[in-house]
Formats: structure tokens, sequence, C-alpha cells
């Protein structure tokens, strides 16, 4: 009763305590949860330009939507480098100073052919007339904002189609560059030359160190610039079937044999004991399960074949007979005309044209089978042409009706002609398959309650001991196999074998999860423990992923000034000689066919070799496969031209491709900052 009395005498101070607690809880766990955490609204920024959340969630659920099956993070990254673009590209126009009037807006409007080709926006003479398109639009509010974003999206397209014009039109090739090129063609350089190769100086000679990685990293920072990542380890534990499961998928099926070769019913005993419900057709023997194929489509009517596995079911086929003819191949020639469905706008011929050209080829083809596929390749008004008219195999009902009935209704080697809505055909059964329909009880194999219970244990029980230990060793004593790492980037869902896993980049970004902590995720075929390797942040490329580069790099340059101490000697005999190899000769190479008998193309040693004076013997040359030293005996300059323009036109063509490079190029410079990761992307 008195420590009663006591806490009525202190209860406000047990209270104001109490709340004191709850708060503390609460405040704790928010500035844990990132709750008080001060988060960009802008989803992302491209050179100080901002991207609101909101805009960007609208435009990500749209492409999902109508992106026929993409996910989520797709559909962000797909909207995501759209913004970038445009961001980028509008800089660039406002720079420029490109502007489009609502002329040129409409012209990009109209070019899609919803808008440009729909008669509700023509006028009398079958032109786009942009005033009653305009009205259209109009006529609503919603349709008017419609309205507004076409035409952003066409003026985006109209600047940049200027800009693209500029940016082709400052690729100037001159007839200095066309001669350039005609001389790296033809000119002509004969030389001698003692080569050391590379592979005789030993890898383990010139060893490499990650502070010479990094080193070279820094002189080179752009190209070994690298975004943030996380290397993650994993291991896959299979919730698969046991010996013991697919044992009792098969001693099932085995049991129902009997039954089955004596069912009255087929359809009703198969659809009761199967995994997969009965199927009427008809199957050509290609289409059997290749192993089995011989014993399903050889089986005697009503007997019973299996049990068997295919596609993960055990299996066994009961033989309901054959029919012939289920499947059939043909050639044609189409001779189309003018009106006649899918006809080609350019076929001008009339129908009664079109047949009398179809019996006079069938004249030719009755008299000669064998110039089918010439005619046909020559003369049919349909893509088949291009396999000399061969349709290759169908089905029964796959053709237009006349064509199919012909086919269908013919045999082999029957030639005819036939009219369907198409044109004019003149047909050449080719082959028939005939097809066996079976009965098929399938029972799929899967794990027990009791096998995914024990797999299930395995994979916690690897996950716990690889919280604390070596996860290689773990697998290695549990009899797993540790897949190659994998890094992922802030965006990415899927790595290695495994696509679509978002969680699995989520949990590796979140800010809670440490290096060497593992998780244990559902997929589709088991159990993925992912352990957190390494956390590699934004900046210079790991050193074990530059080094694949780097390593090869400097190691070529240490080997080369090794090389330079034996290849001395004021001439080429000496350095062969120091070298303890022979003096070589090259006869006849130009710049584009710089390759030196069991070294590989060598463009600087031929350059080298056009620049040196004749009889003077250079100092040493690092190329590809070794290192050289040269002397050249003679040079032949091509015969002169009066004209370069084949040449010149070459090059030109090949500044087709600069377009692409722009975006690439500008996102290069950019300053770019992506917080799509704050927002749950």
């Amino acid at each position: 009763m008195a420590v009663l009395s006591k806490i009525r005498q202190r209860s406000l101070l047990l209270i104001f305590v109490i709340g004191f607690c709850l708060l503390a809880f609460v405040v704790g766990d928010l500035i844990n949860s990132g709750g008080f955490k001060q988060t960009s609204k802008y989803v992302g920024t491209i050179n100080g330009e901002d991207i609101s959340f909101e805009d960007f969630r609208a435009k990500v659920d749209a492409a999902e939507k109508g992106g026929q099956g993409i996910t989520s993070i797709q559909a962000a990254n797909q909207v995501w480098n759209q913004e970038v673009s445009i961001a980028l590209l509008s800089e660039q126009f406002e720079k420029l100073g490109i502007r489009v009037g609502e002329s040129h807006i409409f012209e990009i409007l109209k070019q899609s052919q919803e808008i440009g080709q729909n008669p509700q926006f023509q006028n009398a003479a079958g032109q786009f007339d942009p005033q009653k398109f305009k009205e259209f639009f109009q006529s609503s509010p919603e349709l008017a904002m419609q309205l507004v974003e076409r035409e952003k999206q066409a003026e985006l397209n109209a600047k940049f189609m200027i800009y693209n014009a500029m940016v082709k039109g400052g690729l100037v090739t001159t007839d200095q560059d066309g001669k350039f090129q005609y001389q790296a063609e033809n000119d002509k350089v004969t030389f001698d030359y003692v080569a050391y190769p590379f592979s005789n100086v030993k890898d383990s000679d010139v060893p490499v160190s990650d502070d010479e990685i990094v080193a070279y990293m820094r002189k080179n920072e752009k190209k070994f610039k690298a975004d943030e990542t996380r290397e993650l380890e994993y291991v896959v534990i299979e919730d698969k079937p046991s010996a013991a499961d697919e044992k009792e998928v098969e001693s099932n099926i085995q049991k129902l044999a009997p039954e089955f070769k004596n069912a009255a019913n087929n359809q009703e005993f198969v659809d009761a004991n199967s995994d997969i419900k009965y199927d009427s057709t008809y199957i050509a023997k290609k289409d059997l399960p290749a192993q089995f194929a011989e014993q399903l489509y050889n089986l005697p009517s009503g007997e019973v074949f299996g049990p068997y596995i295919f596609n993960g079911y055990y299996a066994i086929s009961k033989s309901l007979g054959r029919q012939s003819g289920i499947n059939a191949k043909a050639s044609h020639i189409l001779l189309a005309y003018k009106g006649a469905m899918r006809a080609n706008p350019s076929v001008t011929r009339t129908k009664e044209e079109a047949q009398a050209k179809a019996n006079e080829l069938l004249a030719q083809v009755t008299a000669n089978p064998g110039s089918f596929a010439m005619l046909a390749s020559t003369n049919s008004d349909d893509s088949s042409s291009q396999q000399g008219g061969d349709l290759g195999v169908f089905s029964k009902g796959q053709m237009t009706p006349k064509f199919n009935d012909f086919v269908f209704g013919n045999p082999i080697g029957k030639i005819g002609l036939v009219e369907t809505e198409f044109g004019y055909h003149i047909i050449n059964v080719t082959d028939k398959q005939d097809g066996v329909r079976l009965a098929t009880i399938a029972q799929r194999i899967e794990p027990s309650e009791a096998t995914s219970n024990d797999i299930f244990t395995k994979a916690t029980k690897f996950e716990m001991e690889a919280a604390e230990k070596d996860l290689k060793t773990v697998a290695k004593t549990m009899g797993l196999t540790v897949q190659p790492s994998a890094n992922v980037k802030a965006l990415d869902e899927s790595f290695g074998m495994f696509q679509n896993q978002r969680a699995v980049v989520r949990w590796a970004y979140d800010k809670k999860t440490s290096e060497g902590d593992v998780k244990r995720f559902n997929v589709p075929n088991g159990n993925l423990i992912v352990k957190l390797k390494k956390i590699n942040e934004e900046g210079l490329q790991p050193i074990a992923t530059a080094r694949l580069v780097v390593e090869p790099i400097l190691k070529k340059e240490k080997k080369t000034e090794k090389i330079k101490a034996i290849l001395k000697g004021a001439t080429l005999e000496e350095a062969a000689k120091a070298a303890k190899v022979s003096v070589a000769t090259a006869t006849d190479l130009t710049l584009q066919n710089a390759s030196l008998a069991g070294f590989g193309f060598e463009p600087k040693v031929v350059g080298v070799a056009f620049a040196t004076p004749a009889n003077k013997t250079t100092d040493v040359i690092e190329g590809n496969g070794g290192v050289y030293r040269i002397k050249t005996k003679s040079v032949a300059k091509a015969p002169a031209l009066k004209d370069f323009t084949a040449y010149t036109s070459r090059l030109k063509g090949q500044n087709a491709s600069a377009v692409g490079r722009i975006i690439p190029a500008l996102k290069e410079l950019a300053t770019i900052k992506d917080n799509r990761l704050d927002f749950g992307f």
C-alpha cells in the first residue's frame, strides 16, 4: 500500500518520464529511418536544371503502362535517359539560338500518320489542314492539354532536326582528306627492321603494383571515372526435387499406366490425373520431344509409352492413331493487281493482266517444274520471292481458304493456279507431314514439402554462418558454389544470372547495410544468399577492375624499357646481333595495310618508316606486338590523281555516325545529379 501511495504522489512525474521516453523512441526512429532527413524535392539535376519528382513519376507511370511489360525500374531508366537527353539538347538549342515557328511544328506533327493521314484533319484536296487540326483539339479543355504536350514534343523534334543539320554541316570532308586517304591506301614503303617481341620478356619480370595502377588512373581520370557501385558475392541454393521426389512421381505415373491403357474416356482420364490438360490435336513427328520422337510416332494405336522425362515432367503417352497430311509445305508465285488485298502501291497491273501473266507462268512451270524457284524470285509480288517462293511448313486453316483447299486437297508435286483476295497464285505442293494424336498424362517433378523444408533450413544456416565467416569457406564446407562477384549500380535490377532483382540492389544500397552484411532472398528457383562484399564510392574505378585494362599497358611500357637496353648498336645488324634475332624486310606496305609477318597490325612502325629518310636507322619504336628498329629503303609514291571524289565520298559516309555520338559527348561534359534512389526507385 505504501508503494501505491508513493506512485500516486509522483504520478505527474511518472507520466512526464514515460512521455519523454516515448518521444525519444519516436525521434530516434525518425532520425534512423531518415524521417528528418532533408531530401530534395527534385529527382535529379542536369547542369543546374531540376527535374521535379511529380512530373518524373507521372512520366514513369505513363511509360510503364504503355511499355508492354517493362518493369518499373526499366520505365524509370527510360524516362531518366529521355529527360537527360532533352535537358542537354535544350541547353544547346538555347546557346545556339535555335528557334522554330508554328509552321515547323506542324511539319513535324503531320509526319505522324495518325495526324497527317487522318481524313478528319484534311481539306477538300486531301492535304493536311492545320486549322482543322487546331479546331479539333481546342474543342475541349482535355484535348487542348493534349495538344500542348504534342506541340512541345514536336517543337523539340523540330529544333533537333535543325541542330542535327548544323552538326552535319560542320563535318566537312575536303579534297585534301580524300587525297590523304588515297595516299594512305596507295603510297608504299619498303624497309628493313629488327623486332623484339614483348612475349620474350616474362610478365613476372615486370610486376605492376596497385600504386602504379592508381597513378595511371589519376593521369587519365576521365577514362577511369566510375559511378558508385556495390560488389556482391552470392550463392544460389535451388529449391529442386530430390532423387526420392523424382522416384515418387515416377512411381505414381507407372501405377496409372495399366488403367490408362484400358480407359474408355481418354480426355476424362488425362484431365483427372495430369498437370497438363488433354490436347486433341495431331502432332507432326518433328514437333515431338526429340529424344522420344521415334517411339511416340511409331507407337501402335491404344498402346502406352513411358514413363519418360520431358521439360520437368514425368509423362506417359497413349497413341490415339495417326492422320495424314496435318501439315504441308508449298511454294507459290503471287501475281497481285491494283486493288487486291495488301497489294504493294507499286503494283499497277489490272486483274485481267495479272490473270494473263499467271497463266503464262503456269505454263512455264508445268513444262519445267525445276524453274519454279527462279520464276518466283523474279515475278512473285510478295516477300517469299526472296526464298524462291517457299512458304515453309503450315497447318490446315493457316492459309486463306482457297489456297488452303488446294494445298491440302492435292498430292505432293501438284502445280496449279488459284485466285484469292490477294491475287493469282501459282502453287507448288512440295511436302506433306503426317501426325499422331497422343493422350499424355504429365506430372510435374517438384520438391516435396520435406525437401523444401530441408533446403530452407540449409539456406538459413548458410545465411547465418556467412554473416560471421568468409563466404567462400562456408560455401565449400556446405558443398555450395559461390558465383562470380557482380558490381551493381544504384538503379540496376539485374546482375549475373538474375533478372528483376530490384529488392537485392535496394538492400545493397540501403544506408543500414554495411560491408560484410548477408541477406537471403527468395527467387523463383529457390534461395539467393547475398553478401555485400564491398562499397565502391564514386570516383576512380576499383583497382581490381582497372587492372584488367591498365596492367597490360604498364607491363608493355616496362618491357619496352628492358628491350631498349637489348636493341643497342649503331646499325640494324649490330642491334640484331645484340638481341640474337635476324634482320627482316617488309616490302610495299601502306598505311592502310600495315601488317608485319608474325606481329600483326603495326601502323606506328609503318608510319615512322614513311617519315624516315632512306638508309637512316631509327631509335627504338614501341609497337603493338613488340619493339622495333627500322631502316627505310624506299618509298614509292602513288601516281598523281586529278580527282579524289571517290575517296572523299567514302569518308563523307563515315561522318553519318557522328550524330549518334552527340548525347554521349554532352553527358561526359555535363554535371548530372541523380536522386532517384532517395525516392524509392
